[in-house]
């Protein structure tokens, strides 16, 4: 591999001169840099971004840890925290999984922001007892170094269950997703708000998904099979991706959606718009979302005070929940 010594001895200058020239510095002349950066072109150099890390204490990626990157809710969220960071030329590279988290105590990343259940929040805390910056958007930490950025999840789910109740509802299937923050708080507001008015409810469980939809969906048919549902049937899908599993399902049978199944989901991806009938849902802007956590993650780098900041939610109508 070229290094900088072999740039050295065919521009025949001193390491330092190149050193310099490589970093931009002003103690070279433009007409050194330019001829030096020429040389280093033919030769095919590339920089050791190890070393250079070790030199400058700073490289101006932040590591984005999420515990799973399927379906398109991931899309729109790292497209805001890409275009946040590109403000302070900040880049962004995308984590998931034990060995990742190594990148923040190593330094390979300035800091991190973490949407990953997995990532045990005793860890998140002990690296921030050692300095290093994270914004936490799925769980509440109170601490040095860390800022939150979280949905309203008990909000929305709240607007969920209120149009549910709009519509009269005498029973409603809580399909839930993956263990964590969110679908913790999303489950705590649906069974509040349904046990205060009085409303039967059945939970059944699912991983965020579309096939755990579908598989939701299966065990709901069964109980119309045995008799055991009365109709119009309810359901509260705690993301959109698993209500499309549910649509794709009672698509090959004759229960109607919008007539004999009711469905709210949560998220408004895109994708909620073109399903027929269109998905009632919960909507929120996932691309500011990202903005405001590459905003906060930026200035906890910079040493300044951060607030922590909440990312609120809406009603979508849609005829998923009956004319």
């Amino acid at each position: 591999m070229v290094g900088i010594k072999d740039i050295a001895k065919a521009a025949g200058v001193s390491i330092s001169t190149v050193s310099y020239a490589l970093n931009g510095s002003t103690k070279v002349t433009e007409q050194t840099r330019q001829r030096i950066m020429a040389i280093a072109a033919e030769l095919n150099y590339v920089p050791n971004m190890a070393a250079r890390t070790l030199k400058k204490q700073q490289t101006n990626i932040i590591g984005v840890y999420l515990a799973d990157y399927a379906g398109s809710f991931y899309g729109e969220l790292l497209d805001g925290i890409k275009r946040g960071l590109a403000a302070y030329d900040y880049e962004m590279i995308v984590c998931s999984g034990q060995k990742s988290h190594l990148f923040i105590p190593e330094r390979m990343v300035d800091g991190a922001i973490i949407l990953d259940w997995t990532f045990k929040t005793q860890e998140i805390e002990m690296l921030a007892d050692r300095g290093h910056q994270m914004v936490v958007l799925d769980r509440e930490i109170a601490k040095d170094n860390i800022s939150r950025v979280l949905l309203d999840n008990k909000g929305g789910a709240t607007l969920a269950v209120e149009r549910l109740l709009a519509a009269k509802t005498q029973h409603v299937y809580l399909v839930t997703g993956s263990m964590g923050y969110d679908n913790a708080q999303r489950l705590s507001a649906s069974t509040k708000e349904l046990t205060r008015f009085g409303i039967e409810y059945e939970i059944i469980a699912g991983n965020f998904t579309e096939p755990s939809g579908y598989a939701a969906a299966e065990k709901i048919a069964e109980k119309i099979d045995q008799g055991l549902a009365t109709f119009p049937l309810d359901i509260f899908s705690f993301n959109d991706e698993m209500a499309v599993g549910i649509y794709k399902f009672f698509a090959k049978r004759k229960e109607k959606i919008g007539q004999d199944i009711r469905i709210v989901g949560f998220d408004n991806i895109e994708i909620s718009s073109f399903l027929t009938p269109r998905l009632a849902t919960i909507a929120y802007s996932k691309h500011r979302w990202g903005m405001v956590a590459a905003e906060k993650i930026i200035r906890l780098i910079q040493g300044e005070k951060v607030e922590d900041e909440a990312i609120y939610t809406t009603f979508v109508p849609g005829s998923s929940l009956g004319h």
